[in-house]
């Protein structure tokens, strides 16, 4: 009988995860969760070099590189999946010496936050709405021309979008574009950095 009883309650824990589609793990070993093309991943991620690429294959997959191995086991990974939506957290470590390699399916609408670093995003086809504190942003926009509206701003940096003919320098500097052909939409907003739009 006390076998049948946790037999239930392993089942009753289970069933949550997969019906959420909840994965965790660390730093120590790559991470990879299955998840289908052309839906939106959410991520909110610690500070730290970050490099954001889209693949052919239908997973999300993390893989990290510290400074000391020792850190590893304390940098959380979690993500959870419902349907064609995703939620990526990553967090704890340590302060620095954090770079971190994040790839998704390269048809993807992505929502990035991170509050320091230096961040790139290439090969990603869909929307793109990447904000950070401090540091370095570069997206890699593809076509100009597949985006409906486009807008980006900096606090204090640069701002160079030279795949929307845009530059400025100084303080408070952004630029806002439509075009009614286009069907993604992007924003990108770096509060002091650069942010360069290619």
């Amino acid at each position: 009988m006390q076998s049948s009883v946790s037999l239930v309650g392993l089942c009753l824990l289970a069933y949550p995860l997969a019906m959420y589609g909840q994965i965790t793990g660390t730093c120590e070993r790559a991470f990879e969760a299955k998840f289908q093309s052309g839906g939106a991943i959410h991520m909110r991620i610690r500070s730290g070099d970050i490099e954001v690429t889209g693949i052919d294959s239908p997973v999300l997959r993390v893989t990290c590189e510290l400074k000391r191995d020792e850190d590893a086991g304390r940098i959380a990974i979690k993500f959870k999946a419902a349907g064609s939506s995703g939620d990526l957290s990553i967090l704890g470590g340590p302060n620095g010496d954090v770079r971190m390699r994040i790839e998704v399916p390269k048809n993807s609408n992505l929502f990035v936050r991170s509050p320091a670093g230096d961040v790139s995003v290439s090969g990603v086809t869909g929307d793109k709405d990447v904000e950070i504190h401090a540091g370095d942003l570069t997206i890699f926009v593809g076509n100009p021309a597949d985006y409906k509206h486009a807008d980006a701003s900096v606090y204090a940096g640069d701002l160079v979008a030279s795949a929307f003919g845009v530059t400025k320098d100084g303080l408070f500097r952004s630029f806002d574009k439509d075009n009614a052909s286009g069907k993604y939409r992007l924003h990108a907003h770096v509060g002091a950095g650069d942010l360069v739009l290619k």
